[in-house]
């Protein structure tokens, strides 16, 4: 004879549809937060990337005593990326950063850093404006007078 109690394991196809209704009614929930949650993080990380070419650009250029230029990679569209041209030998940059997909930067044509570690030119303090679609921050990286690049968690 067969125990009954051995036959009745497992899922009824009801507790299983009902378990599976609500894990989708939570992913619709929380799609959206997820949505924003990667557009903040590619603001935050574009801002990171783009503090840290500045800090380059202006430690070589103190290192070489030479002007150093941090600028786009085409044109004056900085998600587009950027590079810092050796300026001793032009067939291989310093440094070159990629496209920034999904992020929108607004700054200066370039930033030029003097020997001494300032920013040339007289138009006072640079800052770049870091945003995405769908992201609730932005990002604000600048240049003080003294050429030290920071970095905000406003928009500028």
């Amino acid at each position: 004879m067969v125990n009954r109690l051995a036959a009745a394991r497992g899922f009824t196809l009801p507790e299983l549809l009902t378990v599976v209704a609500i894990i989708g009614i939570l992913a619709a929930v929380g799609a959206p937060s997820i949505t924003t949650l990667v557009a903040n993080q590619r603001v935050r990380s574009a801002g990171s990337e783009l503090l840290q070419s500045l800090t380059r650009a202006r430690s070589e250029a103190i290192k070489r005593n030479m002007e150093v230029t941090l600028q786009p990679a085409s044109g004056t569209t900085w998600q587009g990326g950027w590079h810092i041209p050796n300026p001793s030998d032009t067939g291989h940059p310093i440094e070159v950063h990629g496209a920034v997909p999904a992020a929108t930067i607004t700054g200066p044509a370039s930033v030029v850093y003097q020997a001494n570690g300032r920013v040339r030119g007289s138009d006072g303090p640079m800052s770049f404006d870091v945003s995405a679609a769908r992201a609730t921050m932005h990002r604000c990286v600048g240049v003080d007078l003294s050429g030290r690049p920071y970095q905000k968690h406003e928009a500028c």
